[in-house]
């Protein structure tokens, strides 16, 4: 009933348009039946188009629930017609198996040592692009080891690493343009290597000081960079995948050629945010990209006790999306669907989900242990046998494009480069107590006002438990 209604609507509306609005201009609408161009004054063409993109979305949506026409040879009492399709009457009872026979399979291009899979079917990559792919894991792998180091030192609070997940950060940057936008969990600093961030920008935030675009309020690793189309880490799990298909709509509402890309660990796929997005998504079919990095661990929870689902690719399934299973320690296979999904979640306006298959080789963050729950060789045989940077580096020496002596130089250089960053970011003041209180009201109501008086008076009561570089 209601897609009857929205069609209706829109015919009436149409054609209430073409007899009042004289033939000054025109504008294009997709009827349920064919385009109708509609007359219309210049004046209103900004409304025009307006409802143009309302009841074109609308019309494509809701077409998909439009009932076939019944054949004469078929028993219409056998057929039940409901608004999202047919549905066919049997007389014997089936229940629906939990789970296939077989499991989806995982999408690969290079096998563990590197070496392309004959007949693989992938999407090309220049020298240019492979080079930088590689030297910006490079990146992220050194700034993870010296940033951790960093905080076993005591200069920051908090760190988190992306070790044996690299691939999945880079290669899926890669096959993104700048205009799509980046809605992260917290394990993708590398989308923002990839796009430019510096690694004076990285210190800074880790630092929080003044230079950080946070103003230090939010933890370490925290990132977020207007200029780069990436949102704000925020620690709570899950929240930013329906906030990401609010976003893929709108984009989808102004006709961007753009998408969104937001990331999720395999424990965030029993928040319920996640079931919510993947349905949003389906239905307003918004141009957005799920990727899942399922690491094998949600801090100390396996797998195993997340789902009894053949992992999260299926879930896609469930919700009406097409989904892929990836291997994600292969930068090439990564780069490959994500480039592929990036096409159809555009040109098709759709959404797409891609489990890439990993494992979590660091500790969930600094302030885990990760030996106290998963045995330690299951550890290092990740970190030596599947390392997802070798992996890749073996590829392009294999094509000539990366040798020795540049490796040795890449990774001097850029362990230079963050060594000045850490000494400089330490030397910037902090930012001063009253960003505490800013930007959030235009004017601070009285209990906000309440407590910054209260809190410097018990700074100046107090000064030895306060940090004396804080500017008060």
């Amino acid at each position: 009933m209601m897609s009857l209604w929205v069609r209706k609507s829109g015919d009436f509306m149409i054609n209430r348009f073409k007899s009042k609005m004289g033939s000054l201009g025109s504008i294009r609408f997709c009827s349920r039946k064919s385009p109708v161009r509609v007359p219309f004054p210049a004046s209103f063409a900004q409304n025009v188009r307006l409802l143009e993109a309302h009841f074109r979305f609308c019309s494509r949506r809701f077409e998909s629930g439009k009932p076939e026409t019944i054949s004469d040879e078929v028993d219409t009492n056998q057929v039940l017609d409901l608004p999202e399709g047919k549905v066919k009457f049997i007389s014997e009872m089936r229940f629906i198996s939990e789970s296939t026979k077989e499991r989806v399979p995982c999408y690969r291009v290079l096998d563990d040592n590197g070496k392309l899979i004959m007949s693989s079917n992938y999407a090309e990559v220049s020298q240019e692009v492979a080079v930088k792919m590689y030297t910006d894991m490079v990146m992220l792998q050194t700034m993870d080891t010296i940033f951790y180091e960093a905080q076993r030192q005591g200069r920051i609070s908090f760190y988190l690493t992306t070790v044996g997940e690299e691939a999945i950060n880079i290669a899926s940057a890669a096959a993104l343009t700048f205009d799509d936008i980046v809605l992260p969990q917290y394990r993708e600093p590398g989308v923002l290597i990839w796009r430019g961030f510096t690694v004076q920008e990285f210190a800074n935030q880790c630092f929080s000081n003044k230079a950080d675009y946070g103003k230090g309020r939010q933890m370490p690793i925290h990132y977020g960079s207007n200029k780069h189309n990436y949102f704000t880490v925020s620690s709570t799990i899950a929240t930013q995948l329906p906030q990401a298909v609010g976003v893929a709509y709108s984009l989808k509402m102004d006709r961007k050629y753009a998408c969104v890309v937001t990331y999720i660990g395999d424990g965030g796929t029993s928040e319920g945010d996640f079931h919510a997005a993947l349905n949003f998504a389906a239905v307003m079919e918004a141009p957005v990209i799920f990727i899942c990095r399922n690491n094998g661990w949600a801090i100390s929870t396996p797998t195993s006790d997340q789902f009894r689902s053949d992992g999260v690719v299926v879930k896609g399934q469930a919700y009406g999306i097409r989904s892929i299973r990836v291997d994600g320690n292969d930068a090439l296979a990564m780069y490959s669907a994500v480039h592929t999904a990036r096409e159809m979640a555009i040109s098709e306006q759709r959404p797409i989900l891609i489990e890439a298959i990993t494992y979590r080789v660091g500790h969930h963050s600094t302030s885990d242990d990760s030996t106290k729950y998963r045995p330690v060789n299951e550890i290092e045989s990740w970190k030596v046998e599947r390392d997802p940077v070798n992996r890749f580096r073996k590829w392009i020496e294999r094509n000539g494009w990366w040798s020795g002596e540049a490796e040795i130089e890449a990774r001097n250089s850029v362990r230079k480069q963050l060594l000045h960053a850490i000494q400089e970011a330490e030397k910037v003041e902090k930012p001063p107590v009253a960003d505490m209180f800013t930007d959030v009201y235009d004017c601070p109501p009285s209990n906000l006002v309440e407590q910054e008086k209260r809190l410097r008076e018990t700074i100046k009561r107090h000064p030895q438990d306060y940090p004396s570089d804080v500017p008060v």
